[in-house]
C-alpha cells in the first residue's frame, strides 16, 4: 500500500492550487486545481534568464498593441501581456482556473479595475486564440472598490478573487472556517482560499477550506509522509459567530468603509494599505524590467 503524503491527505480535503508560476512545480508536484499568481510572483519569475523570451515577446506584443490600449504606457501592457502568458502556460498543467492580478494602482477605482479586467481577458484570446474564458480568474485587491468591480466582473460572467496579502504575527486561521461556515449558511457561490502560509503546520490546520494556494517550498515539504498529528480547524466546533444573514454593506460604502477603518482597532486599514505597496512595489519593478532592450 502506497505511503500516504501531506499532499495525498491535502487533496482527499481541499481543492489544492500552486501558488506560482513555474511550470516544472505544476508538472511535478500535481495535479493541481488552480495556479494562483500576483505581481510578486510574476517578478520573481519573469527575472529567471530562462524566462527572457517571454518578456522580450510581451515586450514587442505591447507595442504593437499599444494603439488599442492607449490609456496606459507600453511597459504596463507589456507587464500583463507577460502576466498573460505565463498563465498561459500553466494552463495545460492544472485542472482549473489561472488567476492574473490587476494593476495594483488601480485599487480604489472600480472602472479602472474593471477595464483592466476586461483588456486581460482581451489578452488571452491575442496570446493564445481560443483560450477558454472560464477558466480565467481575475484577482482584485479587496477594497471596496476592488470588490464593487468584484460584483460587475461577475454578473458580466468573469470570474474573480477578491485577494489581500497580509503580514502578520497574529494569525486569524480560525476565521477561514468561520467565513467559509458563512458563505455556506447563505448559499453563496463564494470559495475561501487562504493564502501566504508558512508552514505546513498552517496548512494542515485549513483542512477542510474550499482551496488552499500553497508555495513550492511547501508543496515540496508537504510530499513526506502524513503523520497526522494536526486536527483541522474545520473539524472542531466553531469558535467564531457567524455574522446575522442581513448583514450587508452592499448599498452603503460609507458605514463600510468606517467599519472597515475601526476593525481591531485600524489594523485591517493598516493590513490593507501595506498589502496594495508591496504589490505597487513589484509592479514597478515589472514596469523596469520591461524598459529593458528589445
Amino acid at each position: 500500500m502506497a505511503v500516504q503524503t501531506g499532499l495525498d491527505y491535502m487533496r482527499s480535503r481541499t481543492q489544492i492550487d500552486c501558488d506560482t508560476m513555474n511550470d516544472q512545480v505544476a508538472k511535478s508536484l500535481g495535479p493541481f486545481q488552480d495556479c494562483t499568481s500576483n505581481q510578486a510572483i510574476a517578478l520573481g519569475e519573469l527575472s529567471k534568464p530562462a524566462r527572457a523570451e517571454v518578456t522580450v515577446a510581451s515586450q514587442a506584443d505591447a507595442k504593437a498593441l499599444h494603439s488599442n490600449y492607449s490609456s496606459i504606457g507600453v511597459e504596463a501592457l507589456a507587464v500583463e501581456i507577460a502576466m498573460v502568458r505565463l498563465a498561459v502556460g500553466m494552463a495545460k498543467h492544472i485542472r482549473g482556473r489561472v488567476h492574473v492580478q490587476v494593476n495594483p494602482y488601480y485599487s480604489h477605482s472600480s472602472e479602472k479595475i474593471v477595464v483592466n479586467a476586461l483588456r486581460i481577458v482581451q489578452l488571452f484570446q491575442h496570446v493564445q486564440p481560443g483560450f477558454d474564458v472560464t477558466r480565467i480568474c481575475i484577482k482584485i485587491p479587496s477594497t471596496w472598490e476592488g470588490m464593487m468591480a468584484c460584483r460587475t466582473l461577475q454578473l458580466a460572467g468573469v470570474h474573480t478573487l477578491a485577494t489581500t496579502l497580509f503580514v502578520d504575527n497574529a494569525k486569524l486561521l480560525p476565521l477561514c472556517a468561520a467565513i467559509q461556515r458563512y458563505y455556506k449558511s447563505i448559499n453563496a457561490r463564494t470559495e475561501v482560499l487562504p493564502a501566504s502560509l508558512t508552514s505546513v503546520e498552517e496548512i494542515f490546520l485549513l483542512a477542510g477550506a474550499d482551496h488552499l494556494t500553497i508555495s513550492p517550498v511547501l508543496l515540496t515539504q508537504l510530499t513526506q509522509p502524513y503523520v497526522g498529528d494536526v486536527k483541522s480547524l474545520f473539524d472542531i466546533e466553531a469558535t467564531l459567530p457567524i455574522p446575522p444573514r442581513d448583514a450587508s454593506f452592499i448599498n452603503d460604502p460609507g458605514n463600510y468603509q468606517i467599519t472597515f477603518t475601526r476593525d481591531q482597532g485600524g489594523a485591517s486599514q493598516i493590513k490593507l494599505t501595506e498589502a496594495i505597496n508591496i504589490f505597487c512595489d513589484a509592479q514597478d519593478k515589472l514596469e523596469l524590467l520591461m524598459k529593458g532592450p528589445l
